[in-house]
């Protein structure tokens, strides 16, 4: 018995820990010991934070078979060792309600098809134009300003922002609240008190607007979520819940792949020059998604746990055993994309799992793929000399949230 403990200790203490730290000098591609871990078994576990040792699923059809499996469960509730990203996380976990994001079916089907209607491919692109507008003036207003000037502010943070406010019916002249709150709420690094103090003032500030939405309805989202609420479909709770993971959701990321896109294209100026001189849609659409697949900038992993015994890649992953699943080694996977490590805007890289895969895949990709078409296919055909104004290994890498991207993005033109 004796033996069988040193031996089970010494094999934990040889784990591998997760997240890995990504390579200096290539801040696009996957931290190495996850590539090398990929090659060596796509499935196997590793030590987290807390201790704990879920499992790492690395390889891009393993990845799409557990996402869809039902025995895997995104429910933190559930009996076993669900691996939560950071103290705080699990610290909440019993006291949040039932969202889309923690519940599973039934339960998440009937959440899910409440808030599906502002996301239907049809009512997103009727946004196509109002989009347009909102980044022709913020690209006006930057040409007419600094030379050099940072991209985050001047239009990739501004873009999603101004979208998400007037999708949901948030005033825009709160951006700055709900930027600061939504980063603090995200960072791994930040105390458990400063997350729970964000994530209460947007709480907080949903729950008012939610009020007010119920004695006035009007244009958005959040009418939409308070007409439920009447109606008996949802309760306040988790109507303000689904306000504050939209608000969080809809500018967070598609800000960072704005920039972190940008950067790579500039990096990379005979694949710039494809996406500036194409005047096909279906060309820049497909840009999106090779830059998708590339960037997948989800840096922690969709977090899962088992309720049933899998057995999959020779593996059995026990009931209650927790899984993490590394989208970004995923979407570097030879055998999905090969020669994955070189971006490519012509390669037909839709069958990533940048947005997740499965019944709990990302709400809003249908909102997030257009803002980034839009931008794309505008930004470099106005502003054809835009150049990086510094050079990369200047550049702040931000590896705290859930998301990776850069502090700022200094350009010139």
């Amino acid at each position: 018995m004796a033996e069988t403990l040193a031996a089970a200790s010494e094999a934990a203490e040889k784990m591998p820990e997760f997240p890995m730290p990504r390579a200096a000098g290539c801040p696009f591609a996957p931290p190495p010991d996850v590539e090398k871990l990929r090659a060596e078994n796509p499935l196997r576990k590793v030590r987290i934070w807390d201790g704990s040792m879920p499992w790492l699923v690395t390889g891009h059809a393993l990845q799409r078979a557990l996402l869809a499996d039902p025995r895997v469960s995104a429910n933190d509730k559930s009996p076993g060792n669900f691996p939560f990203v950071t103290e705080y996380r699990r610290q909440i976990a019993e006291f949040t309600p039932e969202l889309i994001v923690n519940t599973d079916a039934p339960v998440h089907t009937r959440l899910r098809r409440t808030v599906n209607g502002p996301f239907v491919i049809k009512r997103i692109e009727a946004m196509r134009a109002p989009i347009q507008k909102i980044v022709d003036g913020l690209i006006d207003d930057m040409l007419a300003g600094p030379n050099p000037a940072d991209l985050l502010t001047a239009l990739a943070l501004p873009v999603p922002s101004l979208v998400i406010s007037e999708l949901l019916g948030v005033p825009y002249e709160d951006h700055e609240f709900f930027q600061k709150n939504s980063s603090l709420a995200l960072d791994r690094s930040a105390a458990p008190e400063e997350s729970r103090a964000a994530s209460t003032a947007l709480h907080d500030y949903l729950d008012r607007l939610i009020g007010e939405k119920l004695v006035n309805p009007g244009e958005g989202v959040l009418s939409e979520l308070a007409g439920r609420v009447t109606a008996g479909d949802m309760t306040r709770t988790e109507a303000v819940h689904m306000g504050v993971a939209m608000l969080i959701a809809g500018h967070e990321t598609t800000a960072t792949m704005i920039s972190l896109g940008t950067l790579v294209l500039l990096e990379n100026p005979e694949q710039l020059a494809l996406v500036r001189d194409s005047e096909d849609p279906k060309a820049v659409a497909g840009a999106v998604e090779e830059l998708l697949r590339y960037l997948s900038i989800v840096q922690v992993g969709l977090r899962r746990v088992a309720t049933e015994d899998i057995e999959i890649g020779g593996q059995v992953i026990r009931a209650g055993d927790g899984l993490v699943i590394d989208l970004h080694a995923g979407n570097w996977d030879p055998e999905a994309f090969p020669g994955a490590e070189q971006v490519d805007v012509t390669r037909p890289a839709r069958q990533h799992n940048a947005f997740g895969y499965g019944p709990h895949q990302c709400l809003g990709q249908s909102l997030a793929r257009l803002e980034l078409q839009i931008v794309y296919s505008t930004l470099y055909r106005r502003v054809p000399t835009l150049r990086l104004a510094t050079t990369v290994d200047q550049l702040e890498f931000d590896h705290s949230g859930t998301t990776y991207g850069v502090a700022s993005l200094p350009v010139a033109w």
